[in-house]
């Protein structure tokens, strides 16, 4: 069994590959224009991420490490980002 989910549903601490980047059904300008804006930053099929801070307030925005790099996103610009987390 695979353990993959939303980068949205990640907690604090949570590692893992991402698998697929932006909803695969949607063909609407905004969620084309949030997939484009996540590749630019480097949430890549295949890139390492490790969920590294969340916000105080219903925990956003999540601070994550992209490989080498850190971004902060919302969580619900997070929902179209698919990883399998690493095993414990």
């Amino acid at each position: 069994m695979t353990d993959t989910l939303k980068l949205s549903q990640a907690r604090r601490g949570d590692r893992g590959v991402i698998v697929q980047v932006g909803a695969r059904s949607h063909h609407q300008d905004d969620a084309v224009e949030l997939e484009r804006r996540l590749l630019e930053l480097g949430f890549v099929e295949g890139a390492h991420v490790e969920l590294l801070h969340e916000g105080l307030f219903g925990h956003d925005p999540i601070a994550m490490k992209v490989d080498d790099m850190r971004v902060a996103l919302r969580r619900h610009e997070a929902e179209s980002l698919v990883f399998r987390r690493d095993a414990a």
